[in-house]
């Protein structure tokens, strides 16, 4: 009786949610419909990644194609993938798994790469740059497959190309980004990149920032790019230096340091490591071009020179105000500037730089002084200064690098080399104190310096080492030198027992191990196939003894030096000689008694093991700190000497003493076996007697050779004979043979008359039969000529026969012709006439239909304002019709709460009538109608209202 009271609807899932908007976004026909189903997706997209890109990523992406055109939309689906390639890590659907499998179904299907490079050529904002987020989400997570897509789709490294010219700096951020990521493995996309004027927009986009002192990230990111377009590409190294883009590199290099027009100001720390960043990136992207050994590093070398890269990179070095970091960078680039290159090697020593051993006075404002207050001084010395007279240990790196640079000089160049190496020991030989002379630092190194900077002694042991090494000439240069005055009755000392001396006595002092190695890798380097040195070494036998002890001193931490000592022993040994001061036997004798020839191998072999010797290649070879003095003990030349001479070094001890070692000096071979030379002139004897017995059979020989020779000249004679005699019957045979000839020639001419006469009779019998033959033919001729007169001319009275007949049929055809063309001119005329009443019928109708047409046309107008009136009218009476039923459906709950209301009374009246029954009232059936009809009005009262 009572209708039932409605329930909320259920709570609907987030996934039901998601699957109702991907299915309305795959199956909406109107744009609105999609684009609220895309801002509901996107609106989920952060906390369930997995569940949107299940349910609608495909229709996503479709709609990018099929709404491109509509920015608004393009904008909201592109920001909801970019939601799923980074949602909430705290949602419980985010997982790398996710990424790969968004970027999969990017990449597996090359039109929606392509898609999202479309977008780069609207203008429009959004659209630009999260296609560009979109496509750095996607190569982060497959950047092979993406970069195929890119490079195979039309025009797509163009396009990226092209987006870094765009004004709006958030959309050329992303762009350069983008190519950041994308160069760097692939030589075929850096090849197209570099091929699309790339250099040129890299150039403007770090003008545009503030060049290097100024600039932001965007600058270290723009020499990222040329980095990867540059590294290992000849090609592109060589389009970069056609296009001549490397006077840009030397326009940026030189705003890296003070030019002395004015002073420096003040910036803040975070700018100025920005700005040592975006220094250090250029040097790096400099250093490119000068890859040893590789195709065009001469060309780049001679125009870095031509251009003043290499200037402004000394100047850089030298400048008091830039970072050690900097500044040490800068000398390798200068060093890989110049290697290798004579022309630049020839002509680097005449340039100048600033003094690294005087600085300008602070000026009264507090800024610093200008660079050309500070005294200049020619390169090479100023690398001296630096490498051995700056006893900082947090210049290390600067220190080095400019080791390297002073290498780099007379790397592979022997003129510049034994030049270096007189200027030396002239500078040495004359006296003055020159704390920059290697010579002087190493044959007269001061003790107090060298607690605090052993580095000294080991950067000019180490510049010499490359003086010396393979190079028979700078070693008895070297050699020449020498300590001590014999006028003043002093000894004298030779530079290499000097120099082993100084080691020694540094052993015994237990110096740092760095000065120890320094003097050991110089030695190692000058006595190798030296057999000179080897003997002025050998002059003082107390210093295989003191090598020896430290060999063996037990309890010593130090595998290096004891490893280097037992190689010095090694290879002196194995380039002495019978002759040496200390015999080879001897010297092997007291190897073997002092070392052992299994101590010796251990020591060779720890040191080949050792983590800096074995791991030098990988070994930054710097400074860790300011505070402590770093791990560095090597050369990197010494380093491939040392594992090329290991193995001969280990066998040394084996080999006999009698055998010594053949070396080539100058053209002269040095060092043969003593027990060789003696075997060999026995041999020579043995040889003397064999000659001699030989010599008595030659004479034997001899004799015989006569008479066979005396036999041979009979021979001949009587052979001469016999072919005289062959020679005369010869010539009769000859005789007789021209007669037979003639003879038959005789016979040959008689024929040949004969035949003559029978040809002429053969002829005249033919020219007669010819005759005949003609008057035949005549004859004929005549026959035929009268037949073809006859039909001729009954052919011509058959052709005018024929000619009248033909006329008579063409003057009937005229007369046809004239009778059809009048008929055609009455036809044409009345269809003219027709087709004219036609055309009057079809204007009139033409122009009923039109005022039709019109008349339409205004009714539909009208009917169309009319249409949309109703549309309000029923926009109107449906809200008002809502507005109704909300009022009907409370009503009728009014109205059934009263129904339940009127029951529960009906119920009491009985309760009532049936208590005053049996209290004995009297209750009239009256009452009982005019309370039922009371209630029916009231109920009917309720109807109305309702109504």
């Amino acid at each position: 009786m009572f209708s039932n009271i409605t329930s909320a609807p259920a709570k609907q899932s987030v996934s039901e949610t998601i699957n109702v908007l991907s299915g309305r976004l795959s199956s909406a026909t109107l744009l609105e419909d999609r684009r609220a189903a895309i801002l509901g997706l996107r609106s989920f997209a952060k906390e369930y990644p997995a569940s949107v890109a299940s349910g609608a990523l495909r229709s996503l992406i479709g709609s990018l194609s099929k709404d491109g055109e509509d920015v608004d939309t393009v904008k909201v689906v592109l920001e909801t993938l970019l939601m799923l390639f980074s949602p909430n890590q705290n949602s419980p659907e985010a997982s790398e798994e996710i990424v790969l499998w968004l970027a999969d179904e990017f990449t597996q299907r090359q039109e929606n790469i392509t898609l999202l490079l479309d977008f780069l050529e609207t203008n429009d904002f959004y659209s630009r740059l999260y296609s560009l987020q979109l496509l750095i989400a996607i190569l982060s997570a497959r950047t092979e497959r993406t970069e195929i897509c890119v490079f195979t789709a039309p025009l797509g490294i163009s396009r990226l190309v092209t987006v870094l010219d765009d004004r709006r700096e958030a959309v050329r951020n992303e762009a350069l980004t983008l190519l950041t990521y994308i160069t760097p493995s692939s030589p075929d996309i850096q090849k197209l990149v570099a091929f699309s004027d790339v250099f040129r927009r890299v150039f403007a986009i770090i003008a545009a920032e503030g060049s290097l002192s100024e600039g932001d990230r965007i600058v270290e990111d723009c020499l990222i790019l040329l980095a990867n377009l540059l590294r290992l590409n000849p090609s592109n190294q060589s389009l970069f230096r056609e296009e001549n883009y490397i006077p840009q590199l030397g326009k940026l290099l030189e705003s890296t340091y003070p030019t002395g027009k004015g002073g420096e100001e003040e910036i803040a720390q975070w700018a100025q490591e920005q700005r040592n960043r975006n220094i250090y990136a250029l040097l790096a992207v400099i250093r490119l071009f000068l890859v040893p050994g590789a195709v065009g590093t001469l060309q780049n070398q001679a125009a870095f020179w031509q251009h003043g890269v290499l200037y402004h990179a000394l100047q850089l070095a030298f400048s008091h105000d830039a970072e050690m970091s900097i500044r040490a960078e800068a000398l390798t680039t200068c060093a890989d500037t110049i290697r290798g290159n004579p022309k630049l090697q020839e002509t680097f020593a005449q340039l100048q730089v600033p003094s690294v051993l005087e600085t300008s006075p602070a000026q009264t404002n507090g800024q610093a002084g200008r660079a050309n207050s500070i005294p200049a001084v020619f390169v090479v010395d100023g690398l001296l200064d630096l490498t051995l007279a700056v006893p900082s240990s947090q210049a290390f790196d600067l220190r080095l690098a400019a080791c390297q640079c002073i290498k780099a000089y007379f790397f592979n160049h022997p003129e510049v080399r034994l030049h270096f190496l007189r200027r030396a020991i002239d500078g040495h030989a004359s006296g003055v104190d020159e704390t920059a002379n290697v010579l002087t630092t190493l044959l007269r190194p001061s003790n107090d310096s060298a607690p605090i900077d052993p580095y000294r002694n080991w950067f000019a042991a180490v510049i010499t080492f490359h003086l010396l090494f393979d190079n028979a000439e700078a070693k008895a240069l070297a050699m020449s030198v020498t300590e001590g005055d014999a006028e003043n009755g002093e000894e004298v000392v030779t530079s290499i027992q000097t120099i082993t001396a100084h080691l020694v006595s540094g052993l015994a002092r237990a110096d740092d191990d760095r000065i120890s190695v320094g003097y050991l890798m110089l030695l190692l380097g000058w006595l190798f196939e030296d057999l000179d040195g080897v003997n002025d070494f050998l002059g003082e036998g107390s210093n295989i003894q003191a090598l020896a002890q430290e060999s063996v001193r037990h309890n010593s931490g130090n595998t290096i030096v004891q490893g280097l000592c037992a190689m010095l022993l090694g290879v002196v040994y194995e380039f002495s000689t019978k002759d040496s001061p200390i015999p080879r036997s001897t010297l092997h004798s007291v190897l073997l008694s002092r070392m052992g020839r299994d101590r010796y191998i251990d020591s060779l072999s720890k040191l080949r093991s050792h983590a800096f010797m074995r791991d030098f290649e990988v070994i930054p070879q710097k400074a860790d700190s300011a505070s402590t003095l770093p791990d560095v003990y090597f050369d990197a030349t010494f380093v491939d000497f040392f594992k090329d001479s290991y193995s001969r070094m280990i066998r040394a001890i084996d080999r006999d003493p009698g055998m010594e070692i053949s070396v080539m000096t100058n053209g002269i071979q040095k060092g043969i076996s003593r027990e060789m030379v003696d075997s060999l002139r026995a041999q020579v004897d043995e040889k003397e007697k064999s000659l001699q017995a030989m010599l008595v059979d030659v004479a034997s020989l001899n004799g015989k050779l006569g008479q066979e020779q005396a036999d041979h000249r009979r021979t001949k004679e009587a052979t001469a004979a016999e072919v005289a005699r062959i020679k005369s019957v010869n010539d009769a045979i000859q005789q007789h043979h021209d007669e037979e000839v003639k003879n038959i020639e005789t016979q040959q001419r008689s024929k040949e008359e004969a035949y003559q006469k029978q040809m002429e009779t053969v002829q005249r019998e033919a020219s007669k039969a010819i005759e005949d033959v003609n008057d035949r033919y005549r004859k004929d001729k005549a026959e035929l000529q009268r037949q073809l007169d006859y039909v001729r001319k009954t052919a011509e009275s058959e052709a005018a026969r024929i000619q009248r007949r033909t006329d008579a049929e063409l003057a009937d055809l005229r007369a046809t012709i004239s009778r059809l063309e009048v008929d055609i001119m009455k036809a044409n005329k009345a269809k003219t006439e027709e087709l004219h009443a036609v055309r009057e019928d079809f204007a009139i109708k033409l122009s009923a239909e039109q005022s039709k047409t019109k008349a339409a046309d205004e009714r539909c107008s009208s009917l169309q304002k009319q249409l949309t009136q109703k549309d309000d009218e029923l926009g109107k009476s449906r809200t008002q019709l809502e507005e109704k039923e909300e009022q009907r459906s409370a009503t009728q709950a009014e109205l059934d709460d009263l129904l339940m209301v009127f029951g529960d009374l009906e119920e009491k009246v009985e309760k009532y009538k049936k208590r005053l029954v049996e209290l004995g009232e009297t209750v009239s059936d009256g009452e009982d109608e005019n309370d039922d009809n009371d209630e029916e009005d009231a109920v009917e009262d309720d109807d109305d209202d309702v109504d």
